[in-house]
């Protein structure tokens, strides 16, 4: 299994890996492939990787910057996290999630949010923080990890990106 950065062949086979993993997805808004595209289109992936094995892509993780209502800079948002369902449970993603946040780390990111399943994501680090609202979401499924410093309060903004529909 490879994980290497996005190039720009990778575009089509990462929609299709998304569609496919978010299909049968219980929490799926059905547009993940399309904010995947609009992040980007926007120029605001900073971190895109995709594994790949024997020549297929099998997975993608993707990284966008978030705002903080205080002000804090340097945070960042996880996901979309596709892997195609037949290469799933096998520590795929895991493997994308810890290479994403080495990414990040390399380049002095203060931390990361993701929405997701606590259970997964509190193996890597992610935890939830009292003080970091997404609002609408239930705060157990909110989760950050802090590179640096303390984790700061406030409401997080996702990119625009993240209402794209088509």
């Amino acid at each position: 299994m490879d994980i290497r950065n996005e190039s720009p062949a990778d575009a089509h086979a990462i929609e299709a890996v998304t569609v496919a993993a978010f299909r049968s997805a219980e929490h799926s808004s059905g547009t993940e492939q399309h904010i995947v595209r609009a992040l980007r289109d926007a120029g605001q992936l900073v971190v895109s990787l995709v594994a790949e094995e024997h020549g297929q892509l099998v997975g993608h993780v993707a990284v966008s910057p978030v705002t903080l209502s205080d002000g804090t800079a340097g945070w960042y948002g996880l996901g979309p996290v596709s892997v195609l369902p037949e290469h799933q449970g096998r520590g795929l993603g895991t493997r994308l999630v810890a290479r994403a946040l080495t990414e990040l780390r390399t380049l002095e990111a203060a931390g990361c949010v993701v929405l997701g399943d606590p259970g997964y994501y509190a193996r890597l680090g992610f935890r939830p923080e009292r003080g970091l609202v997404l609002p609408g979401v239930p705060a157990q499924y909110f989760q950050a990890i802090a590179f640096h410093d303390a984790v700061p309060s406030g409401r997080v903004t996702y990119h625009a990106s993240f209402d794209a529909t088509a």
